[in-house]
């Protein structure tokens, strides 16, 4: 046998089997439907692909059934991603109570209508939201008078307000004090005249959003689901 011969069969078994490879990966992605010896779905006088006795949806093909396909790309299609819980909100609002209200000018000792008011805004909310695990009591000052002084001036202001609480009943552990001094105003003022001193009525009144006492919440326990 001549090279040329061997040449010629050995292409046509590779032609062959590339051939028959072919048809069956077409025969396999088209399951369920009747093909010819090419790999093409055998059609009715209508354009209508011929369907074994085996057929499902599920075997369906864009050529032959195309509303099945988009049926179940559909269902198919991936779920929307759930957006990550953010933390829970907390159980009360943050409460911004005025230092004239619980203290006297310049002191650190409860008054009593200042001790009705912490009943009124803390003390009622702590026991009703025993979740409230701790608050933050932050003392807060304004500019009239030296840094330091107002610094421990706030100090013993959120002290006394912990002092209270507890004496109410609420655990000492669920309470943490911070003190602010004059560092976080939030009213400035500045276009009032004259010395910064006590006897400025008009700059005391002005900065008296300055002198106050916030609580809020600052562990809370997961709601349990």
């Amino acid at each position: 046998m001549t090279h040329n011969k061997i040449a010629k069969i050995t292409l046509s078994l590779i032609l062959s089997l590339a051939f028959s490879g072919t048809a069956f990966a077409h025969s396999v992605e088209k399951e369920g439907y009747l093909i010819d010896t090419r790999g093409n779905v055998v059609k009715n006088n209508y354009n209508e692909c011929w369907k074994t006795g085996y057929w499902t949806p599920a075997m369906a093909i864009a050529e032959c059934d195309p509303s099945l396909i988009k049926k179940e790309e559909k269902k198919a299609a991936a779920p929307a991603p759930v957006a990550p819980a953010g933390p829970e909100k907390p159980a009360f609002e943050k409460i911004t109570l005025q230092a004239e209200t619980l203290f006297d000018f310049d002191k650190s000792v409860v008054r009593a209508d200042g001790k009705q008011k912490l009943n009124d805004e803390v003390v009622g909310k702590m026991k009703q939201y025993p979740q409230v695990e701790v608050v933050l009591v932050t003392g807060h000052a304004d500019r009239i008078g030296k840094d330091a002084y107002n610094q421990k001036l706030s100090e013993r202001r959120a002290a006394a307000v912990k002092d209270y609480l507890v004496s109410q009943g609420i655990d000492a552990g669920r309470i943490e004090t911070a003190a602010k001094g004059e560092a976080e105003p939030v009213v400035a003022c500045s276009d009032i005249k004259g010395k910064e001193s006590g006897k400025n009525k008009k700059l005391v009144e002005c900065l008296q959003p300055n002198r106050r006492v916030m609580v809020e919440v600052k562990v809370q326990k997961p709601t349990q689901k």
